[in-house]
């Protein structure tokens, strides 16, 4: 029983780490943007990219909001598989997006690990969420 339990705050702090780790990133983006552009670029290609990283933050907060509000609201916070998924994605999303921060990789990896770091942890506790509110089915 003691791992069961220790399952929600570990959720709640991956969460919270990789939601900090895209907040920081969002702030900072000039630098990866940068990354992005080969070394003698345009305007028009700046701007670009910019949009692109912008959106693509966007997107992911707008992740982190289905998620905390499946999660606050109690539909998924005591179901242990999608706290091992999201605890897995966003664990290893925050470690790639360290990497991401630091190493200022390419724009288009960050669409990769938005996919299966942030995007496959929301589509699951949607799923999880329509089960549970709209078919009323307990799912422990």
């Amino acid at each position: 029983m003691p791992a069961v339990s220790s399952l929600i705050p570990s959720r709640f702090l991956t969460l919270t780490a990789h939601l900090v780790i895209v907040i920081t990133i969002f702030w900072s983006r000039e630098n990866n943007v940068l990354a992005c552009l080969p070394s003698s670029y345009s305007v028009e290609q700046y701007n670009s990219r910019d949009t692109e990283m912008i959106v693509a933050l966007s997107v992911t907060l707008g992740m982190f909001v289905i998620e905390l509000c499946g999660f606050f609201s109690g539909v998924s916070m005591f179901n242990n598989a999608q706290s091992l998924i999201s605890m897995g994605g966003h664990s290893s999303g925050t470690v790639a997006l360290l990497f991401f921060l630091f190493e200022q990789w390419d724009c288009t990896i960050y669409w990769w690990i938005f996919s299966f770091c942030s995007a496959l942890p929301a589509v699951i506790e949607v799923i999880l969420c329509a089960a549970v509110l709209g078919l009323k089915k307990k799912l422990l």
